[in-house]
C-alpha cells in the first residue's frame, strides 16, 4: 500500500522530465545554435558561393526540422503535464517560467517569420535537394526586408533568453547546488553525478 503510493507520488512529482522532454529539449538547443551559427556565418561567405549556398541550406533544412520538433515539444508537455518536476516556488519560479514560456513564444514566432521570409522571396523552403515546402500562405514581396529584419532580432532575442537560462540553471548547479539542472539531463549523466559523489 506504502509503495503505491509513494509510486504515485514519484509520477506526479519526479525529479527529473521524462526522456521524450529532455531529448526534444536537447534537439531544440542543438537546432537553434545551428540556425543562428548558419546565418550569422553566411554574411561573411561571397555572394553567390558554394560555402554561401551550402549554409543557406542548412539553415532551412534545420528550420523545417525545428518546426517539427517544437510541435512534438508542445504536445508531448501536454501529454505529459502531470509527470513533470514541479514548478520552483518564489521570485525564480516566477522568472523560470517567464523565460520558459518567452522561449516558446520566441519559437512560434520565429519559425512563422523564417517561413513567411522565404515565401516572401517567391520561393519554397528546401529540405536539401529531398523535398521542398512551397508558400502555403501569399506573403507579399513588400514585407520581406521587414520580414529579414525581424526574423534577425528575434534570433539575437532568442539566443539572449537562452544563454541567461543556462546561466540561471549553472547557477542552480554551482552556487545554490540544487537538482535543476539534473532535471533536464540525460539519466546516465545524473548517474555519473551521483557516483562522484
Amino acid at each position: 500500500m506504502t509503495s503505491v503510493a509513494s509510486r504515485q507520488a514519484d509520477t506526479q512529482n519526479p525529479e527529473r522530465y521524462n526522456k521524450g522532454m529532455i531529448w526534444l529539449h536537447w534537439a531544440t538547443v542543438v537546432l537553434v545554435l545551428t540556425l543562428f551559427i548558419s546565418a550569422e556565418a553566411w554574411d561573411f561567405a561571397e555572394k553567390g558561393g558554394a560555402l554561401r549556398a551550402d549554409l543557406k541550406l542548412v539553415h532551412y533544412a534545420a528550420g523545417i526540422i525545428l518546426a517539427a520538433v517544437f510541435l512534438c515539444r508542445v504536445v508531448w508537455r501536454m501529454l505529459s503535464a502531470k509527470s513533470i518536476p514541479a514548478a520552483e516556488k518564489g521570485l525564480m519560479g516566477v522568472a523560470a517560467k517567464c523565460a520558459h514560456y518567452g522561449l516558446y513564444l520566441g519559437l512560434i514566432v520565429q519559425i512563422a517569420l523564417g517561413f513567411s521570409w522565404r515565401w516572401s522571396q517567391g520561393r519554397a523552403v528546401d529540405f536539401f535537394n529531398f523535398f521542398s515546402i512551397p508558400p502555403l500562405l501569399p506573403v507579399s514581396q513588400e514585407y520581406r526586408h521587414l520580414l529579414g529584419d525581424l526574423h534577425s532580432a528575434i534570433a539575437w532575442i532568442i539566443i539572449v533568453v537562452s544563454t541567461l537560462h543556462a546561466a540561471a540553471a549553472l547557477f542552480h548547479h554551482l552556487v545554490i547546488k540544487d537538482n535543476t539542472l539534473l532535471k533536464m539531463m540525460p539519466a546516465h549523466v545524473k548517474a555519473a553525478q551521483n557516483t562522484s559523489r
